[in-house]
C-alpha cells in the first residue's frame, strides 16, 4: 500500500514470531482476553472496520484480528499507536502495565514472585551463572545457544524476563543474597571476550553489595555435596521456606521442614568448602585480568 504517495509495508505476526501466549497461563490468557475485547470494543465504537484500524496503526488485518481475540501479545508500540488511532486518552496504552507481564513465561512469573518475596536467596549453580547475575549479554548469548534454536523474539523475550528478575537487587529492605558458583563456569567465556568481561565484572560489582555473599567452589576441590545439581533456597518473612535441587526430591519444590533441612545442610556444606568470599572476589579479579 502506499500513503502520500510513499511505499509502507504493513507488519505482520511474521514480523514478531514468538508472541503467543501459552494456552495453559490462566491468568495471561485472562488478561489477553481483557485487552483484546476492550480493543474490539473501542474500534467498533468509533465506527472502524479492522481493515481501516490495521491500515491506521500500521499493522496487518491477521495481527489485529489476533490480538481483539487475545490470541497475541502486543507490544507496547501497538497499544500506543492503538491509543492514538481510537482517541483513548491514554487508557489503551496503560493496558501495557498488565501485558508487560504476560510476556514472560508462567514459570518465570512465579520464581520472580517468589524471590520478590524472600527475604533470604541461596543458590548453589555448578553450570552455569545464575540469571539473577547474568547480564542482558551473556543471558543472550545462554539462551540463543539452545536447540533446537528459539525465534529472535523468544530470545528477546526470555531475556527480558530473566533481567526482570533482577529486581530483588532494589529491594528496600534488602534480602540477604548468597551465591556459590563453580570455578569451571567461571571460566567459560560465553559470549565471546567483551561479553565475558562484562560478566565478570558485573560478578564483582553485586558481589561487593553489603547483602551479597558471593564464593567460588574452585576445581581443586575434588568432591562435595553439590556435584549433583543446583541447589536453592529461599526463605520468608513469616518463616516458611521453599527449596529445589536437582539432586534429590526428582528436582520438584519442597517446603516440608525435613526436606529443607537436607537442602540447608547440603549448601551449608557447600559453602563450607568454598573460598571465602574474599578469596572469591579475589579470583574474579584475577580471571579479569587475564581476559
Amino acid at each position: 500500500m502506499s500513503v502520500d504517495g510513499e511505499a509502507v509495508r504493513l507488519r505482520t505476526e511474521e514480523d514478531e514470531p514468538g508472541w503467543e501466549v501459552d494456552p495453559d497461563d490462566e491468568w495471561g490468557v485472562a488478561v489477553l482476553a481483557t485487552v483484546g475485547r476492550q480493543l474490539r470494543l473501542r474500534r467498533e465504537a468509533v465506527g472502524m472496520r479492522v481493515v481501516d484500524f490495521a491500515r491506521a496503526v500500521g499493522y496487518g488485518d491477521d495481527l489485529v484480528y489476533k490480538v481483539e481475540g487475545g490470541k497475541r501479545i502486543p507490544q507496547q508500540e501497538y497499544l500506543d499507536r492503538a491509543d492514538e488511532v481510537l482517541g483513548a486518552g491514554g487508557l489503551v496504552a496503560a493496558a501495557w502495565e498488565d501485558v508487560k507481564k504476560v510476556r514472560y513465561p508462567k514459570k518465570v512469573r512465579e520464581l520472580g514472585k517468589l524471590e520478590g518475596k524472600a527475604v533470604e536467596i541461596a543458590l548453589y549453580e555448578c553450570h552455569i551463572i545464575p540469571g539473577l547475575l547474568q547480564t542482558p549479554e551473556h543471558a543472550r548469548s545462554v539462551i540463543g545457544a539452545a536447540q533446537p534454536p528459539y525465534s529472535p523474539d523468544d530470545v528477546e523475550r526470555m531475556v527480558a524476563a530473566r533481567l526482570a528478575r533482577q529486581s530483588v537487587f532494589e529491594r528496600s529492605p534488602a534480602p540477604a543474597l548468597s551465591f556459590v558458583l563453580e570455578e569451571g563456569v567461571l571460566r567459560r567465556p560465553i559470549g565471546g571476550t567483551m561479553v565475558w568481561r562484562q560478566q565478570l565484572e558485573r560478578l564483582l560489582e553485586v558481589g561487593r553489595l553489603h547483602n551479597v555473599v558471593l564464593q567460588v567452589m574452585p576445581m581443586d576441590c575434588d568432591t562435595h555435596s553439590g556435584l549433583d545439581g543446583r541447589i536453592e533456597l529461599l526463605k520468608f518473612p513469616d518463616g516458611t521456606a521453599v527449596g529445589r535441587s536437582d539432586g534429590v526430591f526428582n528436582g520438584r519444590t519442597i517446603s516440608e521442614l525435613k526436606h529443607l533441612r537436607i537442602l540447608e545442610l547440603r549448601y551449608g556444606t557447600i559453602r563450607a568448602q568454598a573460598l571465602s568470599p574474599r578469596e572469591s572476589l579475589a579470583f574474579v579479579e584475577q580471571l579479569l585480568g587475564e581476559t
